[in-house]
């Protein structure tokens, strides 16, 4: 409890600085680590590149029979 009677004797502006500053880095943090987990793989890049190049060889595949 003394550290909230320290908070209570502090002017109004800087009270308000100090819950900007703290929900600031809380955004930020929560931010980056958002981006971290999502940006950090490339699975499904990976897996659409994949079904992207054996399609294109069905396709190949199948014009090259059809000429035939």
């Amino acid at each position: 409890m003394s550290g909230l009677s320290r908070f209570n004797s502090l002017g109004p502006k800087t009270k308000n600085l100090i819950v900007a500053g703290g929900l600031t880095g809380f955004v930020f943090g929560v931010y980056f680590y958002t981006m971290r987990a999502v940006g950090g793989t490339d699975e499904l890049q990976v897996a659409i590149d994949k079904f992207e190049e054996e399609k294109s060889k069905k396709e190949a595949e199948a014009s090259l029979m059809t000429k035939s």
